[in-house]
């Protein structure tokens, strides 16, 4: 029986392979069909009980294209390239977070 390679296991998408972008776009639309409002957040060294990452800017509440959203999760991993950075949703109905998901890993961590 093979096992997964050792590594820390963040959310339900870190067990599969790391999301391309036209799967990431796919995640956003969703949110925004949905009419979640996205952000960006990162975190260097994230533990489980880390439940507050850094917030990348402002929720996205004007976001109306996956692209957009897309293009500041690029900035993000340009500004940060060691931090694992994860898109998440908020439902201003419910008020509460509704989605998140891992959009990088950093390459070569010591775990």
């Amino acid at each position: 029986m093979k096992t997964l390679p050792k590594e820390n296991r963040y959310e339900t998408f870190s067990y599969l392979p790391p999301l391309t972008d036209q799967q990431i776009v796919k995640q956003i639309q969703y949110m925004l069909d949905q009419g979640f409002h996205p952000a960006v957040e990162f975190e260097q060294k994230p533990e489980p009980t880390t439940y507050f990452w850094t917030m990348w800017k402002l929720p996205l509440f004007s976001a109306s294209s996956p692209q957009e959203v897309l293009a500041e999760v690029r900035e993000c991993r340009s500004e940060y390239p060691d931090s694992y950075i994860r898109v998440i949703a908020f439902d201003n109905i419910k008020q509460c977070q509704t989605m998140s998901f891992i959009v990088h890993k950093p390459t070569a961590r010591g775990y």
